[in-house]
């Protein structure tokens, strides 16, 4: 028998189980052991943009030049890009729990071997890596937070999560004033700390995430039903004895035909023909959030700088990266409530109006006021951006849950990690040329109008998935009946 042929046919009421939980401290326990990485990814690409003239000496630093710098962010990106889909399909393939521990265990040693670089290889190497990390945690965490989470706080938690990003954010912006300050810590030794912070943080995480259990869904399917049934008692008697509840018998159950694993043809078919209309909302939503970010955020700094007469940005920074988490956290909870085909449209569509309105008033902005226009606009953006990732993990068969989140990842990041930069970089380099500030409004208005356009999309394409279980938006592939379906 072939290793993607059928192993038996089930009916099981886990799913069921697992959405009538309450909120409880096994909850929190996801959210602390998974959840997390968004802060470390905030952390490590906010640190590392401050950073850059910190590298450059060769006596202190490592005596990069701003080819090397550009080079450097470019290799992360193509390392997440990269390890999004390598440890997407094989999340998919051979479990959550496994892929969740290796994902954070290569961020952590990458990061830690970065504060001992020695030479510009070194260093571009580990980005690289760390890079592939974090590419590869947003596949494998998405898809287990998902599959563990109830379904009437699946939206608040994705959202929320996602937008702790910027939490990490906030925390690298801060750290950067005293560590990059000479007459506080030795400037050669200010940058390595910040990398080996990253990677103390990341040890730590990796401690409580041992105690994450394998996703129970993950496991019916591939055949380890018993498994499954013995972590979701687990979880129910846990639940049980701490909050004083009694759980009856569930009606609800799904019928599955068990497999080892799924052919990746079948994973293509089901993305590109079975959901295509749910594809087109995935990629308009992704290109729009990497694009809104890039148009303000990757030239923030140098706005800051060359035309506003800021010399230190952190705290800027903070300031921004604070309401970005605030509108996450604060709006998280009508996801779930007033739907995520309102919310998700809602988002989009104000935040690219208001950064219109920014671009158009751009040559009358200070610092502090062009902050507090970021502000505004991102504190709906955010939680926009958070939501297309809890959209790309909730509206596909769960077969396919990880390498769809590590697909759209990846255009995403490449949109806004590649072509953003490229686009957004020449804006702000001809405008400081001229000393015009005006001349990078452009990149605002494309930001601005791929963020409506993926509002629109959302409005028309949008999945009503609040409250609903993952199984009832999309039928598991080896569902009995799954060929019935599809959007």
């Amino acid at each position: 028998m072939s290793r993607d042929a059928q192993t038996g046919t089930i009916s099981t009421d886990i799913p069921a189980r697992l959405d009538r939980l309450p909120w409880a401290r096994f909850h929190w326990l996801i959210v602390i052991g998974l959840g997390t990485v968004w802060i470390l990814d905030g952390l490590e690409v906010t640190i590392v943009g401050s950073m850059s003239e910190a590298l450059k000496p060769a006596d202190t630093g490592l005596g990069l030049t701003s080819a090397q710098i550009g080079l450097a962010g470019a290799v992360y990106v193509a390392g997440a890009c990269l390890g999004s889909l390598v440890f997407g399909q094989l999340t998919d393939r051979f479990g959550r729990k496994r892929l969740f521990l290796i994902t954070l265990g290569l961020y952590t040693v990458a990061t830690v071997l970065t504060a001992f670089s020695m030479n510009p290889t070194w260093y571009l190497v580990c980005r690289f890596f760390t890079g592939a990390g974090i590419g590869g945690e947003y596949a494998a965490i998405n898809s287990a937070i998902d599959e563990l989470i109830p379904k009437h706080y699946r939206g608040r938690v994705d959202v929320m999560i996602n937008g702790s990003y910027w939490l990490g954010a906030a925390a690298g912006a801060l750290l950067t004033l005293p560590l990059l300050d000479p007459t506080l810590v030795n400037p050669a030794l200010g940058w390595r700390l910040a990398f080996g912070l990253g990677g103390t943080l990341a040890i730590v995480i990796l401690i409580v995430r041992r105690h994450v259990p394998e996703s129970p869904r993950w496991l019916f399917i591939h055949g380890r039903d018993e498994e499954a049934e013995r972590i979701v008692q687990g979880i129910e008697k846990r639940v049980a004895e701490e909050d004083q509840v009694e759980f009856q018998p569930v009606d609800e159950k799904i019928t599955i035909r068990q497999r080892h694993t799924i052919a990746m043809t079948e994973i293509a078919r089901t993305v590109f023909t079975l959901y295509p209309r749910r594809t087109i909302l995935c990629f308009s939503l992704f290109v729009g959030q990497a694009f809104l970010y890039n148009a303000f955020f990757f030239t923030y700094g140098d706005t800051l700088t060359s035309f506003l007469g800021v010399e230190r940005t952190g705290g800027y920074i903070a300031v921004f990266a604070v309401s970005n988490f605030a509108g996450a956290l604060l709006l998280s909870r009508l996801f779930d409530t007033v739907g995520r085909r309102k919310m998700i449209a809602g988002t989009y569509l104000l935040s690219g109006v208001l950064l219109a309105v920014t671009g158009v008033l751009l040559g009358g902005l200070t610092a502090v006021t062009l902050t507090l226009a970021g502000a505004v606009v991102f504190f709906f953006a955010s939680a926009g951006a958070s939501s297309a990732y809890l959209t790309a993990s909730e509206i596909f068969p769960m077969e396919t849950r990880a390498l769809c989140i590590a697909f759209f990842y990846a255009i995403g990041t490449a949109a806004g990690g590649i072509a953003g930069p490229l686009l957004f970089g020449t804006l702000i380099g001809n405008a400081a040329e001229g000393g015009d500030i005006t001349g990078i409004a452009p990149g605002y208005f494309i930001g601005a109008a791929l963020m409506i356009a993926g509002g629109i999309v959302a409005a028309f394409l949008g999945v009503d998935a609040e409250r609903r279980s993952l199984e009832d938006i999309a039928q598991p592939l080896t569902a009995a009946d799954a060929e019935a379906k599809g959007s």
